[in-house]
């Protein structure tokens, strides 16, 4: 029983294990980083980290084969953040928020599968000056002010 299990363990250790992971770097031609990020089976897995030929960070997040899933961010060539939220199944949900070329907070929106679905909140200054609500992809709603908005919404469905 012994020798047939030793047997086994031999047969088994020489063929090579089928679900490699790896970490993957790839480089623009001038010598700059161009993506990083974990390979198993020929797909995007895990983290990974995308560079404009600059070298500064454009996104980084997570993927799950090969489709982006859970929080990602998002900059713009001079390295001022873009963007940022969460992928299901490889698209745009829940909340995003989005930048001025400053990087202050310009809007965030409740999206779902790509499309505006929830409220939209729009900032000038970083003050709360425009609240908007969707229903995929079409505004059905829109509040001047926050008392307005206030009055007809409950703000816990906002978190």
């Amino acid at each position: 029983m012994i020798k047939t299990f030793l047997i086994h363990i031999v047969f088994l250790a020489s063929f090579p294990i089928a679900a490699q992971k790896f970490y993957q770097k790839n480089y623009y031609p001038n010598g700059n980083m161009k993506t990083e990020g974990w390979i198993e089976n020929n797909q995007k897995q895990d983290y990974w980290k995308f560079y404009y030929s600059n070298g500064t960070l454009k996104k980084e997040g997570h993927f799950l084969n090969n489709e982006p899933v859970k929080y990602w961010h998002f900059y713009r060539n001079d390295g001022t953040k873009k963007s940022e939220g969460h992928f299901i199944n490889g698209k745009k949900n829940a909340w995003w928020l989005f930048y001025d070329n400053r990087g202050i907070l310009n809007y965030k929106c409740q999206l779902k599968n790509n499309i505006k679905h929830g409220y939209c909140l729009i900032y000038k200054n970083e003050k709360l000056v425009l609240a908007q609500k969707y229903v995929t992809g079409k505004k059905t709603k829109e509040w001047n002010s926050l008392k307005a908005f206030k009055k007809e919404n409950n703000l816990l469905d906002l978190q």
